[in-house]
């Protein structure tokens, strides 16, 4: 297989190139700056992009910029995208010419193949709750989309009615066997997963409890949202997903060590899966089964 992955030196995208090239895969690395002989600015205009991508199997998107006309712009070649944009995946979905999977990764990813693995009925409430480390230093992206939480509404919430991101709290029992606060957070499984039978609400907290708060207080507090790209990287590396039935009380979880590393073999997973599947428009969940997903973070 032949994979043009976009933000291959990032530290997801470089888990996605170390696991692909492992499995015996080629994979090209494009860019803004000319890397391998290709030259690809997604926020400039995408005029190479159907030349480099027709000598590919996969397209990857692991650079962190959201452009849904890519999906148009590779010319039918299979594209992955990691975002965890709601709004943006329902318009990559709604401009998609040719194959594309929505949201690899933890959450939307690992946490939609959690949820349609729970046996629910119509009308069940299913909460995801996630976890991430405060510990691992993330990519410009992934601060940027969660200072984008600060002040906003969550896109298309089941409710029907206005939530606010970093509001609204529930307690769960996380792995570990402790008990954590986890805020409202615009995860989209909910618009990922549309046309499931159950309502599904996602929920957010911190490795540490103290930046926890913190992110609580911004949200309460929009104009400090300049301090999160400043938080001290205080805690571990520990990351869990966690999907349960509030009526029946069924539960799935993961969890592990370094949330880049996870995203990025999952992303890897689903980029395989990708190459001669049927569906034009796929989520991780149509891509792999739980114990799959589970395989593949135990490596």
């Amino acid at each position: 297989m032949r994979a043009l992955l976009l933000g291959g030196r990032g530290a997801v995208g470089s888990v996605i190139r170390r696991e692909l090239t492992r499995e015996g895969h080629r994979v090209t690395v494009a860019g803004r700056s000319d890397t391998e002989g290709h030259r690809i600015d997604l926020r400039g205009d995408l005029r190479s992009v159907p030349r480099i991508a027709a000598d590919h199997d996969v397209v990857v998107n692991a650079s962190g910029v959201e452009r849904a006309d890519l999906a148009g712009a590779v010319a039918g070649v299979p594209l992955v995208d990691i975002s965890a944009t709601g709004s943006y995946l329902e318009e990559l979905r709604r401009t998609a010419s040719g194959p594309v999977v929505l949201g690899a990764g933890l959450a939307p990813g690992l946490s939609t193949v959690l949820v349609a693995g729970l046996h629910a009925s119509a009308g069940d409430e299913l909460d995801v709750f996630v976890m991430l480390g405060t510990g691992e230093k993330h990519g410009p992206a992934a601060v940027d989309w969660t200072a984008g939480l600060v002040g906003t509404d969550l896109h298309r919430p089941p409710e029907g009615a206005r939530v606010r991101n970093l509001r609204e709290s529930r307690r769960a029992v996380g792995p570990d066997g402790r008990s954590r606060r986890y805020l409202r957070a615009d995860f989209p499984d909910h618009v990922l997963l549309e046309h499931s039978r159950s309502s599904i609400r996602t929920y957010l907290t911190l490795g540490s409890a103290a930046m926890t708060a913190s992110l609580e207080l911004v949200g309460r507090m929009p104009a400090l949202r300049g301090l999160l790209a400043s938080a001290p990287h205080i805690g571990s590396d520990a990351w869990h997903v966690i999907a349960q039935n509030r009526r029946s009380g069924a539960r799935l979880q993961a969890s592990g060590r370094g949330q880049s590393l996870a995203t990025g073999r999952l992303t890897a997973l689903a980029a395989v899966r990708a190459v001669g599947a049927k569906d034009d428009v796929m989520t991780m969940a149509d891509l792999v089964t739980v114990d799959e997903a589970m395989e593949v973070l135990r490596r």
